[in-house]
């Protein structure tokens, strides 16, 4: 018999941290309100949640990091717009920013969600942060409820309260 697992979006009793970059702040604040959003619809309570600011998406990891590691949050959603622009900054700020918010999550077993939108363009981002396309700082944070679920099924959460040494 094949058993399938699947988490669910069923927030209540759980606690989620956002993380929003500052740096192109009129698209996070979308994506940030999309992610509050979510987490109201699926049942998180508001002071079950934490908004971190930071300046920008290079800082993403390095809160993401210190919040995983204290044991207190079952997910940590990280939002973000980079847009390309003439130089490659664009290119290392994104590669350090993915792998430094992948990284965590494999060390932590804490879900850490990347919502970093990565556009040729403010246009495309504005699509992705409540436009045309939709709202992917909603999208992310039930990613980031489902993962938190599925772990618990799968018996490989990390209890809440369990900090993670460095």
């Amino acid at each position: 018999m094949i058993h399938e697992h699947e988490g669910s979006l069923d927030g209540q009793g759980l606690r989620i941290a956002i993380i929003a970059a500052q740096f192109n702040e009129h698209i996070s604040n979308l994506l940030v309100d999309g992610a509050k959003s979510a987490l109201g619809e699926h049942g998180v309570r508001d002071e079950d949640t934490l908004i971190a600011k930071v300046p920008g998406s290079f800082e993403l990891p390095l809160v993401a990091d210190k919040l995983a590691r204290t044991g207190q949050w079952d997910a940590i959603v990280c939002v973000g717009a980079i847009v390309r622009g003439e130089t490659a900054h664009f290119d290392h700020i994104s590669r350090t920013a993915t792998d430094g918010l992948s990284e965590i999550s494999r060390q932590t077993g804490v879900p850490v969600i990347l919502g970093i939108l990565t556009t040729y363009n403010v246009e495309q981002a504005m699509e992705r942060a409540g436009g045309r396309i939709g709202n992917n700082g909603y999208n992310v944070t039930e990613s980031a409820i489902r993962m938190v679920n599925l772990l618990k099924q799968l018996k490989l959460a990390n209890p809440r309260g369990v900090a993670i040494p460095r």
